[in-house]
C-alpha cells in the first residue's frame, strides 16, 4: 500500500472534479486550501447571483440555502479523504451518511465567499466523521457534524 498524499497546497476545480462525481449545478466547492491530509482543510465556495437556487430561494432577496452549505461541507470532506488516499487506492463511491448538530446562524447572499472548515473527528473502517464550520469573512454562518462512507 502506498503512502497517502498529505502535502498539497491547493486542490483546484479540475482536481476536485476528478475526486468527487458532483457537477454543476450541484458542485459546491470551487477550491480546497489549507490542507492537512484527511485531518483538516478548507473548501471555498464563491456564491454568485446567477446560481439556479436563487430563482426560488428567495425572489427579491436571494439567500443561499443552509442545506447546500452542509452539502458543501460534505463535498469538502470527500475531497480531503479521496486526495489523502494512496495513489493505488481507488475510490468508487463517497456517500453522505449522517448530519448532526446542524445550526444555521446568518444568511449568506450573492457576492459572499463561503469557507468550509472541516476537521476530522474520527474514522471507523470506511466511515469518516468531520466537524464542519461555514464562515463568511471570518463570521460563523453554519456548522454541523457530518459523516460519509467511502468505498
Amino acid at each position: 500500500m502506498s503512502e497517502p498524499t498529505t502535502t498539497l497546497d491547493v486542490i483546484d476545480i479540475q482536481r476536485i472534479m476528478t475526486s468527487i462525481p458532483h457537477r454543476y449545478p450541484f458542485l459546491l466547492v470551487d477550491r480546497v486550501v489549507e490542507i492537512n491530509g484527511e485531518e483538516s482543510g478548507v473548501g471555498i465556495k464563491n456564491v454568485t447571483a446567477n446560481e439556479p437556487q436563487f430563482t426560488g430561494h428567495f425572489p427579491g432577496r436571494p439567500v443561499f440555502p443552509g442545506v447546500l452549505m452542509i452539502e458543501g461541507m460534505a463535498q469538502t470532506a470527500g475531497v480531503l479523504v479521496v486526495n489523502a488516499r494512496g495513489a493505488g487506492e481507488q475510490v468508487n463511491t463517497v456517500l453522505f451518511t449522517t448530519i448532526d448538530k446542524a445550526k444555521f446562524r446568518k444568511p449568506v447572499t450573492p457576492g459572499d465567499q463561503i469557507r468550509f472548515h472541516l476537521t476530522k473527528m474520527a474514522r471507523r473502517r470506511n466511515i469518516w466523521f468531520y466537524r464542519g464550520e461555514a464562515r463568511v469573512d471570518g463570521t460563523l454562518v453554519a456548522e454541523a457534524e457530518i459523516s460519509a462512507m467511502v468505498s
